[in-house]
């Protein structure tokens, strides 16, 4: 292999800013924030916005949409434009 072309192959903590959740994988990716992991160690810390520990899709809060009642309350609005022509 040749010399210093390869990204620094590292290990990361990885942080949800929106709950207290953190992960420890390894990765390529800078960060200027170190963080002390739960070993002692010090390690490079990235912060998240959502990951499946806050995201409603995984946590199982999700808004369930209603089609039908969406469909309703749309014929109900335009019922008065149905006769109506273009002029």
């Amino acid at each position: 292999m040749k010399k210093d072309i390869h990204p620094n192959y590292r290990p990361v903590v990885f942080k949800d800013m929106g709950g207290d959740f953190a992960f420890l994988t390894r990765s390529t990716i800078e960060s200027n924030e170190t963080i002390e992991w739960d070993d002692g160690n010090e390690y490079p810390l990235v912060k998240l916005e959502v990951t499946s520990a806050t995201h409603p899709f995984y946590t199982g809060k999700q808004n369930i949409m209603d089609t039908t009642g969406k469909v309703e309350r749309f014929n109900r609005r335009f019922a008065m434009m149905k006769g109506a022509k273009k002029q």
